[in-house]
């Protein structure tokens, strides 16, 4: 096993040691401040980022980096300051009862009180921050469907090319190599000597010494700029361009499926926690894959695909038979995205009521039909609040929820949780996006 030890010097008046646990508590805020800022997002805006980024707050309490220092509230000292007339080194004098009170910038009844910190994260870092330490669930055995497009690539140096292809550095590598193998004169050697020949040149009488130093360093400067003349400051053999050759570049494609119960149960709470669990996944796809679609589908006792508009806000309500929904995806998949081309995710917000035995049939489609042809289904069950000892006991619930609990005994890739607040959304979110152990999955199996 190897050891490293880091022998490099703390910066000067700083522990690094602080300094790392300052970087984790800011990062700590930075993570806090982006997960407040996903709610109300659209979905379909792209990354759901701005391009010029998202601009995040943090408190300003804490960004100063810790350190240790002398407390003017205690100790021993012996000094003198400057000034001072009445003492000398070694004199014992009474401390004076000062106050204790304490300074800052705190809230006050006057309305000043401690500044906040407000940055501007790009998009790609904000994007990192949210899904730090996440992947794709390895738990399907399943090649990445991928398209090929023609782009280019680099493919090294060449002695030939255009102007915009120009490799500035690697030519003036190699002018500079050259002109030191040819031993080319340097400007300042030339300047040197001219200047050295307009001084002797000033006098006016010159001894045959200085005449004949004179004609030597006249000569000189003749080689000089002659040598200089025929080995160029850059020569033809110094240029290099790059070059590029056409690829085949492969874009991974994926499809998300929102499917989301909008029967008379289902009010704006629950469609809005939905809305953010969805937002969660396609943003995370969208970094995953070149190219992702979404495909939204609401039900109440029959489905339809709808913009997302519709999708969230929509007033239509009804009955509720899930199993429509899933039909409704079974279908589309058939039409538009065969599995041997895309990578199919699934999403299902539902608050767990469903008519009749409807549950035994969405079991069967979810076994059958659609997981085979899945990457990853997630569903979530919103709870209602007073209904929160739910959370804690995963086998009590409706029927949906004890037939979905079946398909997860025999889908790796299904899973489910239940959430009542949005503090729960992330949390489920990462839970479902963590890397598995699969060292911990061999040895129970």
């Amino acid at each position: 096993m190897h050891h490293f030890i880091d022998r490099r010097a703390n910066p000067k008046g700083k522990s690094l040691g602080n300094r790392q646990r300052f970087l984790r508590r800011a990062r700590e805020n930075i993570k806090e401040r982006v997960d407040q800022s996903v709610r109300g997002k659209s979905i379909q805006s792209g990354s759901g980022v701005p391009d010029e980024g998202e601009k995040v707050t943090i408190p300003s309490k804490g960004l100063k980096e810790p350190r240790f220092f002398h407390s003017s509230k205690g100790g021993t000292r012996r000094h003198v300051l400057p000034g001072n007339k009445d003492f000398v080194v070694g004199d014992t004098i009474k401390r004076p009862q000062g106050g204790a009170g304490e300074g800052g910038r705190k809230a006050s009844e006057d309305g000043d009180g401690e500044d906040e910190f407000s940055f501007t994260l790009t998009q790609e870092e904000y994007l990192e921050i949210l899904f730090e330490g996440l992947e794709l669930p390895d738990l399907v055995e399943k090649a990445t469907v991928e398209t090929e497009t023609i782009g280019t690539r680099r493919a090294g140096l060449t002695t030939a090319g255009t102007p915009n292809n120009l490799n500035l550095v690697r030519t003036m590598r190699n002018s500079l190599g050259r002109r030191i193998a040819l031993q080319r004169p340097t400007t300042k050697t030339q300047k040197e000597l001219e200047e050295q020949i307009a001084e002797l040149e000033a006098l006016d009488e010159r001894t045959a010494p200085q005449e004949a130093f004179l004609d030597e360093l006249k000569k000189r400067l003749e080689g000089i700029i002659r040598k200089r003349k025929v080995v160029g400051y850059i020569d033809p053999l110094d240029l290099r361009y790059d070059t590029f050759v056409p690829e085949k570049i492969r874009n991974s494609r994926a499809v998300v499926f929102c499917l989301m119960d909008v029967s008379g149960s289902m009010q704006e709470r629950e469609k809005d926690l939905a809305k953010r669990f969805f937002l969660l996944l396609h943003l995370f796809l969208e970094r995953c894959y070149e190219h992702t679609e979404l495909v939204f589908v609401r039900h109440t006792h029959h489905a339809q695909e709808v913009d997302e508009e519709t999708f969230f806000y929509a007033r239509e309500t009804g009955g509720t038979i899930v199993s429509t929904a899933l039909e409704k995806m079974k279908e589309i998949i058939e039409e538009r995205y065969p599995p041997d081309e895309w990578n199919i995710y699934g999403a299902q917000a539902s608050d767990g009521e469903n008519f009749g035995n409807d549950s035994v049939r969405c079991k069967n489609l979810l076994l059958n039909d659609l997981l085979p042809v899945s990457q990853f289904y997630a569903y979530v069950e919103i709870v209602d609040e007073a209904a929160e000892m739910l959370l804690n006991n995963p086998e009590a619930g409706e029927d949906l929820w004890q037939n979905y609990r079946e398909v997860k005994e025999q889908a790796q890739h299904f899973e489910m949780q239940r959430v009542s607040q949005p503090g729960h959304i992330y949390p489920i979110f990462r839970e479902f996006f963590l890397p598995k152990v699969k060292g911990a999955q061999n040895a129970g199996s």
